[in-house]
């Protein structure tokens, strides 16, 4: 095969890298990532034609493409495979096609959700994205003081939708808060994963790309959850399954994944456009403590957490017997146990409720109320 332009490459990754909430550095590990799954510097001019913005009409795409409308379509559907662009039509029925950034949501999640047997290509790949995240790792720590002033003005990330059933069955205790609703008030978002589920004819489940990709660096889950529990909904779901990232499922066959996931005590999280959480749902994850790239990387130092929550554990101490089942579930460390004395810090608690689903005494409840956790990582504060 053909080596692939450098320049081009560079610029190609550039523009990449660029996407997304958190933009990454252009170094040879993120060309390196984009050189693993562009094959042809066609592909790689197909990525320039984004450079002014990453969304755009056929015929707009067709100003600045050096090729034939058929073959930039045929260009942009093979990119679509590769998780690098998003091609579905608009509410007016327009294709628009969208560059996709290399993490959250883009090609690290599409390329690792799919079955996968675990290549010498997938396991390179998963070392270059660990690669990439320690070296922002660093890139974070050096930059502390900025992120820090940067943090209270940053989108949330994700949305979490607690769990709302005990493991014995019975429903989790919710204190509600007296609050008036004005009428120009926005409607809160699905507090339930039913509710979800429930909006959308175009469901779709994939392979949890976290475990999938740690599973490709040789870790595995200590969990031991299902593995098939990543939801994507609408637009979303019609892209996976067109792209063969998914497979189409009944809103049956959704409940009864998300109900094995939360025995499994996985956290639901919730994906918007643009992180505007008063629009419909895009997508899913069932996340676990240990696998989960957003826990992990907020623990290990990489990214802060930044959530968007209604809902806040209380713990009843008269009721809780130490028995540490919460902490150990907890997937943001917020619960702590020592000398017997059981805290929870409010500022990490995202409100998921799975300690309140595994306490054995029922000491733990769901308090109700809007709130945004934007905590940094706790090795660097």
């Amino acid at each position: 095969m053909q080596a692939l332009s450098m320049e081009r490459l560079l610029e190609a990754t550039r523009i990449i890298a660029g996407l997304g909430v958190f933009p990454f550095p252009v170094n040879d590990t993120t060309m390196a990532i984009i050189g693993e799954v562009i094959k042809s510097d066609k592909e790689l001019d197909l990525i320039l034609c984004f450079k002014d913005r990453p969304s755009k009409t056929l015929p707009e795409l067709m100003e600045v493409s050096p090729f034939s409308q058929e073959e930039t379509v045929a260009l942009c559907d093979a990119l679509a495979k590769k998780g690098l662009i998003f091609n579905q039509p608009n509410t007016q029925g327009v294709m628009v096609y969208r560059l996709l950034p290399l993490m959250n949501v883009g090609l690290m999640e599409y390329r690792f959700m799919t079955p996968l047997s675990f290549t010498e290509d997938d396991k390179r790949l998963a070392r270059l994205f660990k690669d990439l995240i320690d070296q922002v790792r660093e890139q974070l720590k050096a930059n502390l003081e900025n992120i820090s002033k940067m943090l209270p003005h940053l989108p949330p990330v994700d949305r979490t939708v607690p769990v709302r059933t005990s493991e014995d069955g019975k429903p989790i205790k919710v204190i509600s808060v007296s609050k008036a609703i004005e009428p120009t008030q926005v409607i809160l978002p699905s507090q339930s994963v039913e509710e979800i589920i429930s909006k959308f004819d175009d469901i779709a489940v994939g392979y949890c790309f976290c475990r999938q990709k740690r599973m490709a660096l040789g870790e595995y889950c200590h969990t031991n959850a299902p593995l098939e529990n990543c939801f994507t909904f609408g637009k979303s779901a019609r892209h996976t399954v067109a792209q063969g990232f998914a497979r189409k499922v009944t809103k049956e066959e959704a409940l009864d994944i998300l109900r094995r996931a939360e025995e499994a005590g996985l956290v639901h999280k919730a994906f918007h456009p643009n992180s505007q959480i008063s629009k419909p749902e895009t997508s899913i994850c069932n996340c676990c403590k240990d696998c989960c790239d957003t826990f992990n990387l907020w623990r290990e130092g990489a990214f802060p957490m930044i959530n968007a929550t209604y809902f806040l554990s209380v713990i009843d101490l008269e009721k809780c017997i130490g028995c540490g089942i919460c902490e150990e579930r907890c997937p943001t460390d917020a619960i702590s146990i020592s000398e017997g004395v059981l805290t929870r810090e409010e500022k990490h608690c995202i409100g998921c409720g799975v300690c309140a689903r595994f306490c054995p005494e029922g000491a733990i409840s769901l308090q109700e109320g809007e709130r945004r956790v934007a905590v940094l990582p706790p090795r660097l504060r």
